[in-house]
């Protein structure tokens, strides 16, 4: 049943597609992610974007 709303789905996405705008959104949004996973992946993780644990428990 699951392939069936897949399928409903997809029409209404042909027969109507999203605006311009959304898709920009939508696309700038993966690129900021990618962007963010490579500088992490190849730079590294700024030490001053670490939480530091205090060691804390309430």
């Amino acid at each position: 049943m699951n392939q069936f709303r897949w399928l409903i789905r997809a029409k209404q996405l042909v027969r109507h597609p999203p605006s311009a705008g959304r898709v920009k959104l939508v696309l700038g949004v993966v690129a900021v992610c990618i962007l963010l996973v490579a500088v992490e992946k190849f730079i590294g993780w700024p030490d001053w974007l670490t939480v530091d644990r205090t060691g804390f428990k309430p």
